[in-house]
């Protein structure tokens, strides 16, 4: 996936991921230190093509009024998703 990656390179819909059993794996597990801060791992950065600079927007999911997990997505993806969602109404 690079940074100009195309709808084809965006995770199919989480059902059908579920299906096939490819939808969520424990990739790493991250420390969080005493000042709030954690590191992703290198291979995951290099895996998911994310550089120092690059920025990720995260997305905390709700469960009974409690956050259960959190997911992180690229900006630059997810202003194209809202883009491709809202350009038909704005005409962009």
């Amino acid at each position: 996936m690079s940074k100009t990656s195309s709808k084809e390179s965006v995770c199919s819909p989480l059902k059908e991921k579920i299906k096939e059993g490819s939808c969520c794996k424990v990739e790493s597990l991250i420390s969080i230190d005493e000042r709030g801060q954690m590191v992703l791992p290198k291979e995951l950065r290099d895996k998911a093509h994310i550089h120092a600079g690059d920025k990720l927007a995260l997305i905390s999911w709700d469960m009974n009024g409690e956050i259960c997990c959190f997911t992180l997505i690229k900006a630059e993806a997810l202003a194209e998703k809202v883009k491709d969602f809202l350009g038909p109404i704005m005409k962009i």
